[in-house]
């Protein structure tokens, strides 16, 4: 499993899903929605880091509609797995940022 289990579960506010969070790292897990849940939890999530956390974002497929909205403030590592993908986010050193603008509307 990829959230730990003595990961505690976390209110994020304007998520959709269940959110934890275990040391520095915090955890969703979108894999079982549709569009344009992954996106909207994402940028929830995404507002939660700082230069020493990262995020991971469980999906059914890589969100390509993310990465270009984001790649300015964050850095992102994706790993492929047969039934979903784990995309790891970290927050880029020296950058302030401000996802209250960010349009999280998905076309695909």
């Amino acid at each position: 499993m990829i959230i730990p289990t003595d990961a505690k579960e976390i209110e994020v506010k304007d998520s959709t899903v269940s959110f934890y969070k275990f040391e520095n790292i915090y955890y969703f897990d979108t894999s079982q929605t549709a569009v344009p849940e992954p996106m909207i939890n994402a940028i929830a999530g995404l507002k939660l880091l700082d230069e020493n956390s990262k995020l991971v974002m469980i999906n059914h497929k890589i969100p390509m509609g993310l990465f270009p909205k984001i790649e300015a403030f964050f850095d992102y590592e994706v790993e492929e797995f047969e039934d979903f993908v784990k995309v790891t986010f970290s927050k880029k050193k020296e950058i302030i940022t401000n996802l209250d603008n960010i349009d999280s509307n998905c076309q695909g």
